[in-house]
């Protein structure tokens, strides 16, 4: 007798076009961890442009974020597709941080943020036909511990350019955990995607199924 093989249900709405408009391999995981199918496209955004624009006119980091967000969501649009976009900014003492741009410039950044706490703004927006569906911020908050600059000569020995990937210079699922004392707030957010807020907009969207 031949044995009934059952095929996994399907989570997704195949009719439901998936984009993310990023090119992060964390975000991307994310979403392919929790099987939803979907493509990546990265539309041309100058994230320069709108900070500078953010901190001229004094917006919050966090309002920040959610229009970097929104704007490479709408770069990317395509007829019917939800179009994901997000984005993250880290500030310390009213202080904004991008990501850096090579070992030296981690380095000097890791420094200002030891012993301090720092915010990381993570903003995630769904599109569609050129108009914003969805928004949230999230905002963990992490303390880093007062590591030895030993310990920091063999941090970025070890992750090498790995840590240019983030805009704190550290991964918490890799050995950037060690640099902190205390975490507040949402891993996957702390990764640049708040992804159970996301999971839920799908779903009231029927993106994906209840």
């Amino acid at each position: 007798m031949q044995d009934l093989v059952l095929m996994p249900t399907p989570l997704q709405n195949r009719d439901s076009k998936l984009l993310l408009a990023s090119g992060s391999f964390s975000r991307r995981k994310m979403l392919e961890d929790v099987g939803l199918d979907f493509d990546v496209q990265v539309g041309d955004v100058n994230e320069s442009i709108l900070k500078t624009a953010g901190q001229r006119e004094g917006w919050r980091p966090e309002a920040v974020a959610l229009a970097l967000a929104e704007a490479k969501a709408l770069s990317v649009q395509q007829p019917g597709a939800f179009v994901i976009g997000a984005d993250q900014m880290l500030s310390c003492d009213s202080i904004w941080y991008d990501k850096p741009k090579d070992l030296a410039q981690a380095r000097a950044q890791l420094l200002a943020l030891r012993g301090n706490t720092h915010i990381l703004h993570t903003a995630v927006v769904i599109c569609r036909n050129g108009q914003v569906l969805w928004q949230h911020v999230d905002q963990p908050r992490l303390t880093m511990r007062l590591f030895s600059e030993t310990f920091l000569n063999a941090y970025l020995q070890t992750e090498g350019t790995a840590c240019l990937a983030s805009v704190g210079a550290y991964r918490l699922e890799g050995p950037g955990l060690q640099l902190f004392a205390h975490v507040e707030g949402d891993a996957f957010s702390i990764q640049g995607l708040p992804l159970l807020p996301l999971l839920e907009a799908l779903r009231e969207m029927n993106v994906i199924f209840y």
